[in-house]
């Protein structure tokens, strides 16, 4: 593997372990060169599902793309990254399983609002004005509301 940082092809593995999800292997590397540390991820190969755009288009699935999204949902919010990228994994695992070649994006976005409501809700606030273009004070009154009416419910 070579370094990120002097691109020394000498590395060292100090810590390798599984994902919570079980879909990669997680690997804490130093570098023999410059000693400088960072992480690697090996994953499965996946196979190609399209993700159809509002306009039509089609982009291949990209879960960098999903977790980037979540990312800045979650900025200064109490999120580890480790759980924004189990979001991440969970949505490409259950794409995987359902055998779909194409998918809306839609479906994805709703897929990633269910398991940020769960985690923070002002990063479920956040996710939802963007994905669904709130145009005014209104939209974020209303899903401020019907967060406020799931809460009570529990």
């Amino acid at each position: 593997m070579r370094c990120p940082y002097c691109n020394n092809l000498t590395t060292r593995v100090l810590d390798s372990r599984s994902t919570q999800d079980g879909t990669a292997i997680r690997r804490r590397r130093e570098c023999e060169g410059c000693s400088e540390r960072f992480t690697t991820y090996e994953r499965y190969e996946q196979m190609r599902v399209f993700v159809v755009k509002k306009d039509g288009r089609r982009e291949l699935f990209n879960r960098n793309k999903v977790l980037e999204g979540i990312v800045k949902a979650c900025e200064k919010r109490p999120v580890s990254v480790e759980s924004m990228e189990e979001i991440s994994a969970g949505i490409e695992t259950r794409l995987m399983k359902e055998g779909k070649h194409e998918v809306q994006a839609r479906e994805i976005g709703e897929m990633i609002m269910d398991k940020l409501r769960d985690i923070d809700r002002v990063a479920y606030v956040r996710f939802a004005s963007v994905y669904r273009e709130f145009r005014d004070l209104d939209h974020f009154m209303d899903i401020i509301s019907e967060l406020k009416t799931d809460f009570s419910k529990h």
